[in-house]
């Protein structure tokens, strides 16, 4: 890896297609510059620094074409932090016509290992700005920023450099079992592809799928949450520094019923990649099928399973049911928020996870000494809060926390909730806040049974000393990844995604490249 880095450094000649080919022009009669309107000063702990708010189409921060703009807030006190220019059909439009010319007249032509320079290059000066870009990604979220730069920050640039490496090892096979023909696959890139990322990690997910589109050789159109744009719009700005051509990569920040809808349904996008709820999910299958049945892969919700047997370290299940739950505020979508303890621990496993639990510091996103911050909003407040109440309703024993933490900001405390039926509301649906359900068992048959009745398949862990049945039982999980000893552990190397309603395909590690090629066939006759 030492000598790759090196090498990546070294200067290297730009391939001739990058320099002889003609910059595209902008989409006629489209270019409204944002100029310094576009920057704007925003408070990011201690220091102040300028961010973009345009739209990023063809290399450019461009106004909208309607000139509507929304606002960004800060979740840790409900202030508006900047207005950002506000994309829909008419900016998809425009952006998908110069991600169509751009890979028709430029991308296309660029070879795997200069792909994969230009990748590493902006991982590079995402390293550079890893700072700035962690309290950005702190501040429009309401994660700590050292969580955002140890872990949202540092994941995103090792996947851009992982991916940078497969961008000249794509390849297909070749079959000569019959005299008269030759048969060879290639492994080819789709060309326009829309990605729709989340709010609950942005620049993460904005990373895990501009790497494998990048590297197969594919053109995109980004549209970030509307509840936080920041972090999406400020990679931009590198990605024009490292060197990616303009019309590569396009941001178009906006609402999914305006934006979102209109790139599922565009005709010239032959790929969507959605990461979301499992609602928007079927909104973006629907639009898929409506228009040209583009490729579509989906990472949704879950509602995953803890097991804890009865032979666990009980102090490493609880550490790792912890950060299970309450790592991100409970925004996670593989989150561990339903834990079945078995019966012979549950006295000791719950005095721990409550002592666990109330000793996290809620608190100001850039103040060190914070573990969690806000939800994202003040909607995302009131429906955790109700699904706590639906569950002391339903007759749910409140462990610690239930309540609204001050009154400024959207903070909820992290919260208990034991004896929970299968039946019950907070059980059966993924409620995206620091909730977790815990519940008893017996014997492995059972558990097994009960933790995969759910409409959801995304994640699962067990905890056990047990080798034989650690492998067992992780064999009859029905979860797309399942953690031994551990909880919300990724790297770039691992496939992620989902079963059942969860959704399909797999992001990350070799995997992801599937979903950004598609296999051409070829037979060459070599007889008569």
């Amino acid at each position: 890896m030492a000598s790759l880095l090196v090498a990546a450094r070294l200067p290297v000649a730009r391939p001739a297609v990058l320099s002889a080919l003609p910059r595209l022009s902008a989409v006629q009669g489209w270019r409204r510059f944002a100029s310094a309107s576009d920057l704007v000063d925003v408070q990011l702990g201690k220091e102040i620094s300028k961010v973009h708010t345009g739209l990023f189409i063809n290399g450019s921060f461009v106004k909208s074409a309607s000139g509507k703009t929304f606002k960004t807030f800060n979740p840790a006190n409900g202030e508006v932090i900047a207005e950002v220019q506000e994309g829909d059909k008419a900016d998809i439009e425009a952006a998908v016509k110069t991600a169509k010319a751009t890979y028709e007249n430029v991308w296309s032509k660029v070879e795997g290992a200069e792909r994969g320079r230009l990748l590493w290059r902006l991982a590079d000066l995402m390293e550079r700005d890893i700072k700035k870009l962690a309290a950005l990604e702190a501040l429009d979220n309401g994660k700590t920023a050292a969580v955002a730069e140890a872990g949202d920050l540092r994941l995103a640039i090792d996947c851009l450099k992982y991916y940078a490496g497969w961008a000249d090892k794509i390849e297909g096979k070749v079959n000569m079992d019959k005299s008269t023909y030759m048969n060879y696959t290639r492994h080819e890139p789709i060309g326009v592809v829309g990605q729709i990322i989340p709010w609950n990690f942005p620049i993460l997910m904005f990373a895990w799928k501009l790497g494998p589109a990048l590297a197969c050789g594919n053109v995109t159109i980004v549209k970030p949450s509307e509840k936080t744009p920041l972090t999406a719009l400020a990679i931009a700005a590198p990605v024009k520094e490292a060197g990616i051509p303009d019309g590569v990569v396009n941001v178009v920040p906006g609402y999914g019923p305006t934006a979102g809808a209109a790139l599922t349904a565009h005709p010239d996008v032959h790929k969507i990649a959605f990461t979301g709820s499992t609602r928007a999910g079927r909104i973006v299958m629907e639009g898929a099928a409506k228009s040209n049945l583009k490729k579509v892969s989906l990472e949704l919700g879950g509602k995953s399973p803890a097991i804890v047997f009865d032979d666990a370290d009980i102090d490493q299940a609880v550490n790792w049911c912890k950060v299970g739950i309450f790592f991100n505020h409970g925004q996670t979508c593989c989150a561990s928020s339903r834990v079945f303890v078995h019966e012979s621990i549950k006295d000791k496993f719950l005095a721990a996870y409550k002592k666990a639990a109330e000793s996290i510091k809620l608190g100001d996103q850039f103040d060190p000494t914070t573990d969690q911050g806000p939800q994202i909003d003040e909607t995302q407040l009131n429906t955790i809060l109700s699904y706590i109440e639906h569950g002391k309703q339903e007759g749910a024993t409140l462990v610690t926390g239930g309540k609204r933490a001050g009154t400024k900001g959207y903070f909820v405390e992290p919260t208990i909730l034991a004896d929970v039926k299968d039946t019950a509301k907070i059980w059966q649906e993924e409620i995206f806040g620091p909730v977790v359900a815990v519940s008893t068992f017996k014997t492995e048959e059972e558990v097994l049974k009960r933790a995969n009745d759910s409409n959801y398949g995304l994640a699962a862990s067990l905890f056990t000393k047990d080798l034989n049945r650690a492998v067992r039982v992780s064999n009859k999980l029905q979860a797309g990844t399942v953690w031994v000893n551990c909880h919300n552990v990724f790297d770039q190397n691992t496939p992620f995604g989902g079963y059942k309603e969860s959704g399909f395909g797999r992001e990350l590690g070799e995997y992801a490249l599937e979903l950004y090629t598609q296999v051409k066939t070829v037979k060459i006759n070599l007889g008569q």
